[in-house]
């Protein structure tokens, strides 16, 4: 794999070898080492820096809420969707953090990224930053398995380049969180400079950490960033901007989805008993060329492929929300 990129069969060998993976952590150092990771992400930035900030995506269509570094689930969830580049895929950010694979995770979804540019939308979580990885654990595994912050850097590098939010057939609007006092319309959102560290306030952070909220109106997030939003709040953008709905991610739901404000937006988390305790389904949506809509739910992948007994013991995390 030498030289200044990939070739396709080498993004194969990588997908391939990730697919085929029964085991989590250090095998993603096997399949890519640090120099080769930088390789990746500068490849991955080259396609990113082209896109707009609220990237259109065609139907058909899979939807994807946060996966969290729970790999083999992540494996799960693309043997129920069915695999690239056969299907399409939008996933809405929090790729890392939290759960054991982060490297795994954002590798595959990386190398997917730059093999299929067409057929992977990555859109930016909260969690995709350098405060919050430094936080919640893909800042340590990736010092556990690499022995130096490089590759971290490398990807918390990549993850300024992600875009904002994504917009399917002009009519579904998809940020990892929600709306914004700031951003009355989506060609306000395109206007930003999305280049640099998520903020402590403001439009992108907005956009980044907002939660739907069963109170009218703006109001202040017990997350401690962004805003909550009502249904008034939902349905004048809505209008505003021509929309169906609003499709998000960012908080856990039991069953996985969650349709709120009147079925004005709709919440979707994908990553199944969360950090290994919740005990919650996931979910993910199917969207047709006609824009049928089909909510697929699962569970985790089988305990056996986890490997979580062979793990070291994550050191307590602050729960700023779960």
């Amino acid at each position: 794999m030498g030289g200044t990129g990939y070739s396709s069969s080498d993004l194969d060998k990588i997908i391939t070898d990730m697919f085929e993976l029964k085991k989590g952590g250090s095998a993603a150092a096997e399949i890519l080492p640090e120099n080769e990771v930088c390789k990746l992400c500068d490849m991955a930035k080259e396609i990113l820096q082209r896109e707009e900030n609220v990237k259109p995506v065609k139907t058909p269509v899979i939807l994807v809420g946060d996966v969290h570094g729970q790999f083999f689930d992540l494996l799960e969830l693309f043997e129920i969707g069915g695999r690239p580049p056969f299907h399409n895929y939008l996933f809405l950010g929090d790729y890392v953090d939290r759960g054991f694979y982060s490297l795994d995770c954002v590798l595959l979804l990386v190398a997917l990224k730059v093999r299929y540019p067409d057929r992977i939308a990555l859109t930016r979580g909260n969690h995709e930053c350098r405060q919050i990885t430094q936080v919640y654990g893909f800042y340590d595994e990736c010092l556990r398995v690499h022995g130096t912050t490089n590759v971290w850097k490398h990807f918390t590098d990549l993850f300024d380049f992600l875009p904002l939010a994504a917009i399917v057939d002009d009519a579904i609007f998809c940020p990892h969180g929600g709306l914004s006092p700031s951003l009355d319309r989506i060609e306000h959102v395109q206007k930003l400079d999305r280049f640099i560290e998520i903020p402590h306030e403001g439009p992108i952070c907005d956009l980044m950490w907002s939660d739907p909220d069963d109170r009218y109106g703006w109001g202040i997030s017990p997350r401690g960033a962004g805003y909550t939003f009502g249904q008034d709040i939902t349905e004048t953008f809505n209008h505003e901007n021509s929309l169906q709905f609003i499709v998000r991610a960012h908080q856990l739901i039991m069953e996985g989805y969650q349709w709120q404000h009147a079925n004005g937006v709709l919440t979707l988390f994908s990553a199944p008993n969360y950090c290994y305790r919740c005990g919650n389904q996931a979910a993910i949506m199917q969207l047709d060329e006609l824009m049928n809509k089909s909510i697929i739910q699962f569970d985790p992948a089988p305990r056996h492929q986890h490997g979580v007994e062979g793990k070291p013991k994550p050191k307590a995390l602050p729960d700023y929300f779960l």
